[in-house]
């Protein structure tokens, strides 16, 4: 079975750090997220990688290949000078993926997914394709995708036939696909997935399912939500055994319970941790880390700098007497990340 890694996105909410990695070549605990969606597409029997690029091609092809090496993938690339959307950027890759089944991965998210049972339901089923769904989460403005009694899609976005009887589910940006999805594309230019094609489809007759799935997820595609993600591994409450050989805190020792140190990490300060700190990374005697904290490689926390629920990305210098609280630092850059309050 292939898979592909939806990888063109434009990262505007993410910037300035979306002006130096692609979002899925952004590090979360040092590692790329590519690195944890290759993790799960592995797991679930997927055998060959596709990507879609187009902001930072260069970047993003250099760490997609990379990271499929070290995950022993092969990786198949499709350029799009003209961002082509999701539905798209699937239709760029057709020659690639329509053989058989497939599945389709967003690669700005944290999913700590078990996709087999979800693949075998959908070749069970005879869907055209299967959206793997969510509760709502609180609070957040993401667009609906309703479901019927069986769990057949009826609308998204408010766009499709509709009907008695819907309920509504967040869809996590992944599906499973049959090759059919691409008789309804255009034939050219960009369209979306979900309210696009899958409306064609829903309305000429197909069946699109929803699955639904109790599992860790986040968006990682704003500076709170990063953070968010960061807290979330660091406190453990992300199931890792999802992330099969390639959980973040692999190769770092854990230290009096409080943090993990990378071999080369030097850590001086204080730290009530958790935090995590990279190869090279050093915090001088006199700095303070707090809770949530994470110094990347070759960055440095100088003497009285306190730190909490932050993140130091690579190379960073945190100044003497310096305060981050809910901040990404990355060179000269300090971004406001408010996290959101926890239940």
């Amino acid at each position: 079975m292939k898979g592909m890694i939806l990888c063109a996105g434009l990262g505007t909410r993410l910037r300035p750090l979306t002006e130096r990695w692609p979002k899925p070549a952004i590090p979360l605990l040092g590692k790329p997220l590519l690195r944890y969606a290759l993790a799960v597409l592995k797991r679930a029997g997927v055998s060959e990688v596709g990507i879609n690029t187009h902001h930072l091609p260069d970047a993003m092809e250099e760490v997609a290949a990379a990271e499929c090496e070290r995950a022993r993938l092969p990786l198949r690339v499709s350029r799009e000078e003209i961002i082509q959307g999701t539905g798209g950027g699937i239709r760029g890759l057709r020659s690639f993926l329509e053989g058989d089944a497939f599945v389709v991965f967003n690669g700005d998210i944290l999913f700590a997914v078990d996709l087999a049972p979800v693949v075998a339901a959908h070749r069970e089923s005879n869907a055209a394709a299967t959206m793997v769904l969510l509760p709502m989460p609180k609070d957040e403005p993401y667009a609906a995708v309703e479901v019927d009694r069986e769990r057949r899609v009826r609308r998204i976005a408010g766009r499709g036939p509709g009907g008695p009887g819907l309920s509504s589910w967040h869809f996590s940006g992944v599906h499973v696909m049959s090759p059919a999805v691409f008789d309804f594309m255009a034939k050219e230019g960009p369209e979306d997935i979900n309210r696009e094609v899958y409306v064609r489809m829903i309305d000429q007759g197909l069946a699109v399912r929803g699955h639904v799935v109790d599992a860790f997820w986040s968006d990682v595609g704003t500076p709170s939500r990063y953070l968010a993600a960061q807290r979330e591994l660091l406190f453990e409450r992300v199931p890792l055994a999802a992330f099969e050989g390639a959980s973040p805190l692999e190769g770092a020792t854990r230290a009096g319970g409080r943090f993990w140190a990378e071999p080369g990490a030097e850590v001086a300060g204080a730290v009530a941790g958790p935090a995590y700190f990279s190869r090279g990374s050093r915090v001088a005697k006199g700095a303070q880390i707090g809770s949530a904290v994470y110094v990347g490689p070759g960055a440095s926390v100088a003497p009285r700098a306190r730190l909490n629920r932050a993140a130091v990305l690579e190379g960073t210098q945190v100044a003497a007497g310096e305060e981050l609280v809910e901040t990404i630092a990355w060179e000269r850059y300090r971004i406001p990340a408010p996290l959101p309050i926890e239940p």
